[in-house]
């Protein structure tokens, strides 16, 4: 998805000092330099990508399709393209990616996952399948 492709650009911008609790959904691209306690889930529609700086802390599921980690993350994160992991990448959960690059100096505290096409999206079953 990335390969020749322009990244989505990042619009948001969580500033550090900030603290946000709830659930956050985002389209194109997100940076978390502050705190947040909830899950951030990018919009499935179009490209996504999520920067974790090195000040950030989120507590929650992460769901997007690029996500870069150089900051702190309880809780799994799911990729669905690329899960890049920074020298300064701490992670308490499992994590679910279809490429990874991790640096030296990346910490993941939880189980490492190959997203499959299967996992990515739910199979319609069909009812005559049923009979």
């Amino acid at each position: 998805m990335f390969g020749k492709k322009k990244q989505p650009p990042i619009k948001s911008l969580i500033a550090q000092g900030s603290q946000i609790e709830g659930n956050l959904m985002f389209t194109d691209g997100l940076r978390v330099d502050g705190e947040v306690t909830g899950d951030i889930r990018a919009n499935t529609v179009q490209a996504s990508i999520l920067v974790v700086s090195e000040s950030a802390i989120i507590t929650g599921q992460i769901h997007a399709d690029h996500v870069i980690v150089n900051g702190t993350v309880i809780g799994p994160i799911y990729a669905s393209e690329l899960l890049e992991l920074q020298p300064k990448a701490k992670i308490e959960g499992d994590v679910h990616y279809k490429s990874l690059e991790m640096h030296q100096g990346a910490v993941i505290s939880g189980k490492l996952g190959l997203l499959t096409d299967a996992e990515e999206k739910p199979l319609l079953k069909l009812a005559a399948n049923n009979l």
